[in-house]
């Protein structure tokens, strides 16, 4: 299948052996504020739309997604491992070099990342809110795909559909979460007018992380969760709502 024009889909440039896409709102079962492709089971959806939501998901894969229990932290799940055992694994991202083993995360504001090597051989997938984000799941997912791949591999992430700065105000904890590591962050930050109070780029954020810890190409997928209620599931925006899903595997 040719992600790039499959319906109620959206995917970057082409990257050798590497399949990727994130989901729209659009094209599914469910109603209400859930409207109508949510794959999140712990949204307060009827269980059977979300269900059904992700057997027509399924038809798109070639193999069912391995879903994680994420909990906004900077665990990173060997998916390689993770697939046989029992439960959900509770981490905020996975790796795999499997080839057809299909990588997940859900969002609806947060950052959906894809992260591989140019090879086409190792693969990772993180879910980076602010907290993940500067607790280190980029850095670790980056890591632990170090660990699997040959020497001098180069690497490139896909950054997909996300809350973009004009709509994503954050406080003094947000600002110093990131400024403390690192004094230049704070150009992604603007000032929103009062006391303690800025306008932060969570894409430039990541984009920054990633090519401070040696990821060579970086892309924005460009797409505002929030602004697009029509297309994607914000959090911010509204709850309850649902959730997007990224997947990426390896071919």
């Amino acid at each position: 299948m040719n992600f790039a024009n499959a319906p109620h889909t959206i995917t970057g440039a082409p990257w050798d052996g590497v399949n990727y896409f994130c989901t729209t709102r659009r094209g599914g079962a469910s109603a209400g504020p859930w409207s109508s492709f949510n794959l999140g089971l712990h949204t307060g959806d009827d269980r059977d739309h979300v269900m059904a939501n992700r057997a027509a998901l399924r038809a798109m894969l070639p193999a069912e997604p391995v879903w994680l229990d994420q909990v906004h932290g900077a665990e990173v799940c060997d998916a390689d491992i993770a697939r046989g055992a029992a439960g959900v694994p509770r981490a905020d991202a996975a790796v795999t070099c499997a080839p057809g083993r299909v990588l997940a995360i859900m969002t609806a504001d947060c950052l959906p990342v894809v992260l591989a090597g140019m090879d086409g051989r190792a693969l990772g997938m993180a879910h980076a809110g602010w907290r993940g984000l500067a607790a280190g799941v980029l850095e670790n997912t980056l890591e632990a795909l170090r660990r699997r791949a040959a020497p001098g591999t180069a690497w490139r992430a896909w950054i997909g559909p996300a809350i973009s700065q004009p709509h994503f105000e954050v406080g003094e904890d947000v600002f110093s979460a990131f400024v403390d590591q690192d004094a230049e962050a704070a150009q992604c930050f603007t000032p929103r007018g009062r006391p303690g109070k800025w306008l932060a780029d969570l894409p430039a954020l990541a984009c920054r992380r990633l090519q401070r810890a040696g990821v060579a190409r970086v892309e924005l997928s460009g797409e505002c969760s929030y602004a697009q209620a029509d297309k994607y599931y914000s959090y911010r925006r509204a709850s309850p709502t649902g959730r997007m899903a990224t997947l990426a595997w390896l071919r």
